[in-house]
């Protein structure tokens, strides 16, 4: 498999000259003592118990694991099992502590956070060679790079908890937060999940990887150092049943999970049936674009970060070289001859520059999906090099004439394996570039920055680097698009991951009603019917044989069942019919609302217009629609939401090029501009309620921003429908923009929560109704938003419209720029 290379020794001989040396330029040993770090091990007798409550525990299970130093095989530790029964003594000690937890002064929870930062530098020394020896990464990297972004995300959120109550005085604390973090960054990733848990007041349970649990540990004896409240963070070691086990906990208010594209499904999948927030951060196979202008030997460098960095174990690696045709060949032999230069040995050797494999099974899964890679035709190339007898270890690859379609270029290797293909034109990369189920993170690489630029909005994923690479900060947020999951860390965006408006969380919940019992909406909308004093006997109400059709790609529609649904005012009398809707007819309008590019690609300032023309037309229509709408509402409350429907869409009009990004100033010589876009193609499942402003809510936060939507209008009054196309038509609204099919909410769903091109589910109804929305979305992870089965307030501007609806209509993308010679 590896092919001609020149070799590259570890170490250069004790008899060299300087002379030679000179010529040579090899680098000789630079041992990194481990002494304290292995003193800190044997002060703990190298065996750790959980950390609950604020002080040490033996396991439940009074079970054990050993964890290994990936560079030579060797125990460094035994490491508690936690079980069921010790998750739920961490749950009942983050319960306790939270009421006095949050109740602190902003100030103090700041004060908190600052001590932890503090510490973080005060032992960064120890914590960076605990961090190599259990995780086989090079010391440069755990000390030049993880320590002190940990140090940095602590100091960040301290400044985060000290504003908090004048930056958001409306939001309150999720509760007790269960975190999983993975064994690639196992502090750093620590530090980008608990620092903005405390910083908004919530407790926290973390379960570290099973191969890295050690800084984890450590951290904890931090926290003791710096007074934290006892429970405030309980740490829970552990393999994958220790974290079902918190997943699946009933008093656990969210969890925030970093991993596996696999096991991301399934937690989704086991907490679809509770109403747990859930934040992802999964895999990726994320694009290194480099066009034909780009500086070449810096964009090899910055392959070596992209790739190379912590042996390739980074979910936002630059695992797929894409380079312009014109410069493919000269670019090949660049990469080569820096990966023949490459040192790959003993991680605490300050001269290497890769390190070891976290275990074994990575490994084994490393060689394998190469060798499935070459079968389907790719050609592998390593470099000459020497690799330590003990200890996991691959060397630096580069597959070429990889076939977009191949497993080496489909799947996350999450190895130090780089999959080359080529491109002809800027059309053709983006192409490559999305053409995956991922949407972590990219690079671009030009000199030309419209070009860069022009690339950099096409692309599908939630960090882009301009003429960089696995750049991070606290300030600007990370996450992914599409199968790299939901949710942000860092920076505004990800503080609200850890809150929700309080107003919301104190909602009751909507009661679930059988067929013999009368929905409190219905009674509601029948006592105004009561009490109007109006039989609605105008002439110009339509009868039964009204003829209302489904909305698809801009025009009526028939439905392809050929079947309708009787709709009944509350004292059920007929008002009409309206179409039943099937799967045929949701898909349909999704392939229409894919098709409507033109909605997304318009300026933010179009959009506005067409839903000012919108209210326009809605109000010169408020008569009639009030009318028709009275039958199954009432007059008093018909005449609210027609009138409330008019605001909303002009609050929806103004917000439309208001809510825009921001520019980040991280303390590196870039800027990262933080976009808002859209999501993509949205189903919405209305409110049984407010038929008419029901809808409005949902559906205009998406289309302000760029959505295009799949909506299922209320049961109770479907034939409101017929007032929405034409209120559409006459408005300039792209055909596909927005598409309505009415119908059975139950059976409907089910279509648009599988339906793979859907990007969204936004669902309002009971309990059982938005479980169903989360469980059957699993498939391609498409990001859901529901009201959790709480009752919502529609004709109170105050809970149902402004930010937090956009903020759920879009998702981030950061796009780092760097700046100066």
């Amino acid at each position: 498999m590896r092919g001609a290379g020149r070799e590259c020794p570890l170490h250069t001989s004790e008899s060299m000259s300087i002379a030679e040396k000179f010529v040579s330029m090899e680098y000789g040993p630079a041992p990194e003592d481990p002494k304290e770090a292995e003193a800190w091990l044997d002060k703990h007798g190298r065996r750790f118990g959980v950390f609950i409550g604020g002080a040490w525990q033996a396991p439940a299970s009074g079970e054990y694991f050993d964890t290994l130093d990936p560079s030579n095989g060797e125990k460094l530790a035994a490491v508690a099992q936690g079980n069921a029964a010790d998750i739920d003594a961490a749950v009942r000690a983050a319960r306790g502590a939270l009421p006095k937890w949050r109740a602190l002064t902003s100030h103090a929870r700041a004060r908190y956070l600052y001590a932890l930062a503090r510490l973080v530098q005060k032992h960064s020394r120890l914590l960076a060679v605990l961090e190599t020896l259990d995780n086989g990464k090079p010391i440069r990297e755990s000390r030049d790079i993880d320590i002190p972004l940990v140090a940095r995300h602590f100091y960040y959120h301290a400044g985060w908890a000290q504003l908090l109550a004048q930056e958001f005085p409306e939001y309150e604390a999720c509760g007790v937060v269960g975190q999983i973090i993975p064994w690639n960054f196992p502090l750093l990733m620590l530090a980008w999940k608990i620092g903005p848990a405390l910083a908004t007041g919530n407790t926290v349970i973390l379960k570290p990887a099973e191969f890295t649990p050690l800084t984890a540990l450590a951290f904890a004896e931090l926290c003791q150092e710096a007074g934290l409240p006892a429970g405030v963070v309980n740490i829970v070691t552990g393999d994958g049943s220790t974290g079902e086990a918190l997943v699946k906990h009933s008093d656990v208010d969210k969890i925030a999970f970093t991993g596996s594209t696999e096991v991301g499904r399934a937690i989704r999948g086991a907490t679809a049936t509770s109403h747990k927030r859930l934040s992802l951060e999964l895999g990726g196979k994320s694009p290194f674009i480099v066009f034909e202008d780009a500086d070449l030997d810096s964009a090899v460098e910055g392959l070596v970060d992209g790739i190379w960095f912590n042996q390739g174990q980074v979910c936002c690696a630059g695992s797929r070289l894409l380079m312009q045709e014109s410069i493919a060949e000269k670019l090949m032999a660049k990469i080569r001859d820096r990966m023949s230069s490459l040192r790959i040995g003993p991680p605490l050797d300050k001269s290497i520059d890769i390190g070891a494999i976290v275990a074994r099974v990575q490994l084994d899964r490393i060689e394998r999906m190469v060798a499935q890679g070459v079968a389907e035709g790719a050609t592998c190339w390593q470099p000459q090099v020497l690799l330590p007898t003990r200890g996991f270890y691959y060397p630096p690859t580069l597959l070429s004439n990889v076939h977009p379609t191949s497993i080496v270029a489909q799947q996350e290797i999450f190895g130090p394996v780089l999959a080359a293909m080529t491109f002809r034109t800027p059309k053709e990369a983006v192409e490559l570039a999305n053409n995956t189920v991922y949407g972590l993170a990219s690079c671009v690489w030009s000199e030309n920055i419209n070009v860069a630029l022009h690339v950099a909005a096409q692309l599908k994923a939630g960090v882009v680097w301009v003429n960089c690479t696995n750049l991070f900060d606290a300030a600007c947020g990370f996450g992914g698009y599409r199968e790299s999951g939901y949710g942000r860390e860092g920076g505004r965006e990800g503080l609200l991951e850890y809150m929700e408006p309080s107003w919301f969380k104190n909602s009751p919940k909507i009661k679930t009603f059988n067929g013999n019992e009368k929905s409190p909406v219905l009674a509601k909308a029948a006592k105004n019917v009561a009490l109007s004093g109006d039989e609605i006997s105008d002439t110009s109400v339509p009868g039964i044989d009204r003829t209302v059709k489904l909305y698809i790609g801009g025009k009526q529609a028939r439905p392809d069942s050929g079947y309708s649904m009787e709709v009944r005012s509350p004292k059920g009398d007929l008002l009409g019919e309206a179409p039943l809707g099937n799967r045929k007819d949701i898909r349909n309008a999704v392939e229409a609302a894919r098709n409507a590019g033109s909605w997304a690609k318009a300026t933010a300032h179009n959009r506005a217009q067409v839903l000012y023309y919108c209210a326009e037309n809605l109000a010169q229509r408020r008569g009639e629609i009030i009318r028709r709408l009275a039958q199954a509402v009432g007059e008093k409350s018909a005449t609210a939401e027609v009138e409330l429907g008019i605001e909303r869409i002009f609050s929806y009009a103004a917000w439309a090029d208001k809510f825009d990004g921001a520019v980040h100033n991280p303390p590196f010589r870039n800027i990262a501009i933080a976009m808002n876009e859209p999501i993509g193609t949205v189903g919405v499942i209305c409110p049984q309620e407010a038929p008419l402003l029901g809808f409005l809510s949902l559906v205009l936060p998406l289309l302000c921003v760029g959505n295009t939507v799949i909506a299922v209008p209320s049961e109770s009054y479907p034939l409101i429908t017929g007032d929405l196309y034409q209120l559409f038509d006459t408005s300039d609204l792209p055909g596909g923009a927005v598409n309505i099919v009415t119908g059975y909410a139950s059976q409907l769903l089910k279509t648009l929560a599988e339906h793979d091109d859907v990007d969204g589910i936004w669902c309002y109804g009971d309990e059982a109704t938005v479980a169903a929305a989360k469980a059957m979305s699993t498939g391609n992870l498409k990001q859901v938003w529901t009201n959790e089965g709480r009752s919502i307030d529609w004709f109170n501007t105050k809970l149902a419209e402004g930010r937090w609806f956009l903020e759920h209509a879009t998702q981030v993308k950061n796009i780092w720029v760097p700046y100066g010679e």
